[in-house]
């Protein structure tokens, strides 16, 4: 029975992770559709790089920093349980090869392609396996203290702070190091438009993202006796929740439609496991009415030229998920409890400040020591000519 057990835990959390791995291709979508047509080759390269340096950080040393346990054994030793603890890590490193990945839709069409992709390997391997451990893993006494301080440990089932968050808020330095997009904030004040280059292409990526983010909620349990369906139902609530309050608020804009199930999503991620649906709805939706107001704001307003929006949509609305979960697990509200407030304010906060600080560092540093940004006429004929040498759409038949 023992090897039964293993066997089927094993399958879950693989399972789980190649959902994950799809999701990627969900990150990839998104941001070809967005960008304009001269950075598309550009975005689908950029997630397959980022995620295979990611690979090799998170192997050598991230996972080493989060959990402590390498994987220099022999391979009959990492064999043991059906191979369980090596799917686990698969599993793991799909979510943290989304730190790269929600990154670099902020960053689009104007970063240098190798700086970046050393950002990435320091980001998953050292700052993003950081606030894991602590949150994951027990690190540092954090969680220890927040349970003697406020009776329960800061909770976050599937990443809204760990993953999400920490993504968006390690992105803001970068979009803000690098610096607009040339010709998008003029000094007279205009703002000029630069429309998605294919809202097909942006919608399948966040369908994409949708459908695997089930694996990412449901198999977060990590074994199969944990695995529960109000996890599912919830992540559906929430996703619709975001999808109507974006279509309403956003006036019918595909671009904020699309993005609102995932911003319900993301918030959603850490109570999955707590709320009843009706609070993971409530949860959603107010996720979808943040996204809206605060993409229109960074954009507008303050002008940060965060192309897909993803500090609103990742860092703003996972936050509003760590403490959505302090919320809405709480059994007055119908959830199942165990989860406090300040706890999950506390955590949040600390997730945002060492994302945000930590990534300020690495982007401070490339820029000073490399440049993190293409010249301006690398940036006017698109990152695709300039950095892949190709373009997304052939001029003629026969090039020779």
């Amino acid at each position: 029975m023992e090897e039964i057990k293993n066997g089927a835990d094993a399958l879950f959390i693989l399972l789980g992770a190649i959902m994950i791995l799809g999701m990627h291709a969900g990150f990839a979508f998104l941001e070809l559709g967005t960008v304009r047509k001269k950075n598309q080759v550009n975005a689908l390269v950029k997630i397959l790089a980022d995620f295979s340096v990611s690979t090799i950080a998170y192997f050598f040393v991230g996972y080493s920093v989060a959990y402590g346990i390498d994987f220099f054994s022999g391979a009959e030793v990492l064999a043991a349980k059906n191979g369980y603890e090596l799917v686990k890590f698969f599993f793991l490193l799909t979510f943290a090869a989304a730190i790269p990945a929600i990154i670099s839709g902020g960053i689009a069409e104007r970063a240098k392609f190798y700086p970046q992709l050393l950002a990435t390997a320091m980001l998953v391997g050292l700052i993003y396996p950081l606030f894991e451990g602590i949150a994951w893993n027990q690190a540092f006494g954090f969680q220890a203290w927040l349970k003697a301080t406020f009776s329960q440990e800061f909770h976050d089932f599937a990443g809204s702070v760990v993953v999400h968050a920490v993504g968006g808020w390690a992105a803001l330095p970068a979009v803000l190091l690098l610096g607009a997009r040339r010709g998008r904030y003029m000094k007279n004040g205009a703002i000029a438009s630069h429309p998605p280059s294919s809202i097909p292409f942006l919608a399948l990526g966040a369908w994409i993202l949708a459908v695997g983010w089930f694996g990412f909620n449901v198999m977060s349990a990590q074994t199969l006796d944990k695995m529960n369906g109000l996890v599912a139902l919830n992540s559906l609530m929430a996703m619709v929740g975001g999808t109507l309050t974006a279509l309403l608020l956003g006036k019918n804009d595909p671009g904020f439609v699309y993005n609102g199930p995932l911003a319900g999503l993301v918030a959603v991620c850490a109570g999955s496991d707590l709320m009843h649906p009706l609070g993971a709805l409530v949860t959603g939706a107010i996720a979808g009415a943040i996204f809206v107001w605060m993409f229109t704001m960074t954009q507008n307003k303050w002008k940060i030229d965060d192309v897909l929006g993803v500090w609103p949509l990742h860092g703003i609305c996972g936050a509003w998920g760590g403490i959505a979960a302090g919320i809405f697990g709480q059994e007055a509200l119908k959830g199942i409890g165990g989860v406090s407030f300040m706890s999950q304010l506390i955590g949040t906060l600390t997730g945002i400040i060492i994302a945000f600080i930590g990534s300020g560092i690495v982007y401070w540093g490339l820029k000073k020591c490399c440049g993190i940004r293409l010249d301006p006429e690398q940036e006017f004929n698109g990152a695709d000519l300039s950095i892949h040498r190709i373009s997304s759409t052939y001029d003629r038949d026969t090039s020779w």
